[in-house]
């Protein structure tokens, strides 16, 4: 008898948009996040705490914090967004690390 597959992510749970937020930008290739940087990922913006070892893509494995989760998480950084060139003053921003902030 088979055993149920419990990997599986219900799709009701799963939010994917193929659009970047206003203001965010992937990483340029070989660019790695500093800790205290603030990035995007699928909890939305978060501050990388500390850079850890590689992935199996070859990018960095990141701790990430966001202020409204006392828990840590993990991403790769290929699979996170940085803020985009002259865009640190855009009202997205602001109002996306306000939310973080509450």
């Amino acid at each position: 008898m088979s055993q149920p597959n419990t990997s599986r992510v219900s799709r009701d749970s799963l939010r994917i948009s193929s659009l970047h937020p206003p203001g965010w930008q992937p990483p340029s290739t070989g660019h790695i996040p500093s800790v205290g940087e603030q990035v995007y990922c699928t909890e939305g913006p978060a501050e990388v705490s500390r850079l850890l070892g590689r992935t199996s893509d070859g990018s960095r494995l990141l701790e990430l914090r966001c202020a409204d989760r006392p828990q840590p998480f993990f991403a790769a950084s290929s699979n996170v967004l940085i803020r985009a060139a002259g865009m640190e003053t855009s009202v997205f921003l602001q109002a996306a690390d306000a939310l973080g902030a509450t």
